[in-house]
């Protein structure tokens, strides 16, 4: 058993293309099959090799290995030509000498009389030669039915008559993709065609190119699209669709990765898959068919629940790619691990996570004006918590949560008369979470230091 993914180099990896290489990839692990990666860069004008990059980039930060390829169609034209020449000698293919604008009238005409525009076989019989700028078409059968049983949509049948002779090679001598497809999935021995439904109109033009080179035909299962909250088709303006711009968003591959394969596919009531429960109980036949709906608060509810879940090692193989983009230096200070660990619970993504941790390893221009004000306008509560704390000899969260107790008990005052202020003056923005706990990891001198500056603050 054998599925693929076979993107077209014209942009980066979207959402609905990752969620199609996971269906393949799910399929393939759960059959003990092979997953092949094709990149199908026949299209010149658009395909980069940029690209490129970002495709194999967006597989590998998902962890969606290919047991073959990357393999290109650009290097495959050779084999095309073959084919594409064994169906002229067969008679199953013809040269075309239709100009653009003969086709263009050709197509208003139809349209204006209400028919479907379609080439109308002009070419056919002429027995022409190959040309400048003439085309290759396929006979495209003039009778029956073609029908194929789809994994997901079920029976679907449509009239060749429906179907018109289709090029198979530009004018320049370039296969299209109708027939690089064909030939590339029967060379790979791709046995199950797992795409989205999208390219459900190709199919029937394929299963004859197929059936006209007498080749089996794998299985195909269409996959509905994604659908933006507004219902239409999702799309940059419905926000980031790119796949890699969820990494640089902070969210995790393992959370991104179980949110896209809830689109459309299901196991009763179950919201949180890992990635060996999504092999073990993945199967085509649960696939809905109607189209699934892209939430972006899921994602993030889902996000959240990977990094309260995580342990701190992996989330900091995550992190990093972060820290480094923000130049943020953890060889020095707190204990990564542990300051990790300290902010898991109150983190949705990885952004979060980072702009939490700055604190321990940076230092801060300024606090926040407004809390300043406000926090510093007494600063009695921060000296004599200073005070307290420089005499600490066992710097541990308990014993520093002690004594902010003690400092509130000589003044009089409340818990938060102490604490929001010693929490802007570590954080300097007030974003801090348990606040005993951040100064222990800060450390003691850190600590001092900030408590300091605070109080030399001239509110």
């Amino acid at each position: 058993m054998k599925s693929r993914f076979a993107p077209s180099p014209t942009g980066y990896l979207h959402i609905g293309g990752a969620r199609t290489a996971l269906f393949a990839w799910a399929f393939a692990k759960k059959q003990q099959g092979q997953f092949v990666l094709r990149i199908e860069d026949t299209d010149k004008e658009r395909s980069t090799q940029a690209s490129i990059d970002a495709i194999l980039q967006g597989m590998d930060w998902l962890g969606l290995d290919y047991d073959e390829g990357p393999f290109y169609q650009t290097q495959r034209f050779e084999r095309y030509e073959a084919v594409i020449q064994q169906l002229l000698d067969e008679d199953k293919a013809y040269y075309c000498e239709c100009s653009k604008q003969r086709l263009e009238d050709l197509r208003e005409t139809l349209m204006a009389k209400g028919e479907k525009a379609m080439y109308d076989g002009c070419c056919r019989d002429k027995h022409l030669a190959p040309g400048n700028d003439r085309v290759v078409r396929f006979k495209n059968p003039d009778e029956g039915v073609v029908a194929f049983e789809d994994a997901v949509k079920g029976q679907i049948s449509i009239a060749n008559k429906e179907l018109d002779d289709l090029i198979i090679a530009r004018g320049d001598g370039t296969p299209t993709y109708n027939l690089t497809v064909v030939v590339d999935d029967y060379d790979m021995e791709i046995s199950h065609v797992i795409r989205g439904d999208d390219h459900i109109n190709n199919t029937p033009r394929q299963i004859n190119l197929y059936q006209a080179l007498d080749w089996d035909l794998p299985e195909f299962a269409h996959l509905p699209m994604i659908l933006g909250s507004d219902g239409a088709r999702l799309s940059k303006r419905h926000g980031a669709v790119s796949v890699m711009a969820y990494r640089d968003a902070g969210y995790l591959p393992e959370a991104l990765l179980n949110y896209l394969v809830r689109l459309g596919w299901s196991h009763g009531d179950q919201e949180v898959f890992s990635l060996d429960e999504i092999v073990a109980l993945f199967d085509l036949k649960d696939i809905n068919k109607a189209p699934a709906s892209f939430n972006e608060e899921k994602l993030l509810w889902l996000n959240q629940e990977y990094i309260k879940n995580a342990t701190p090692e992996h989330l900091i193989t995550h992190l990093q790619w972060h820290l480094d983009a923000q130049s943020i230096d953890t060889s020095q200070g707190a204990d990564l691990a542990s300051v990790v660990a300290s902010l898991q619970q109150r983190s949705k993504t990885l952004l979060e996570m980072v702009a939490g941790l700055k604190m321990f390893y940076q230092e801060f221009d300024a606090f926040d004006e407004k809390l300043a004000n406000k926090q510093f306008k007494d600063k009695a509560p921060l000296t004599v918590l200073m005070e307290k704390l420089s005499h600490t000899s066992l710097w541990e969260a308990e014993e520093i949560k002690a004594v902010i107790k003690q400092v509130c008990d000589e003044l009089e005052i409340g818990f938060g008369k102490v604490g929001q202020p010693f929490r802007l003056a570590l954080s300097g923005d007030g974003n801090a979470g348990n606040i005993d706990m951040v100064a222990e990891l800060m450390g003691k001198e850190k600590t001092l230091g900030r408590l300091a500056k605070a109080i030399a603050y001239d509110a």
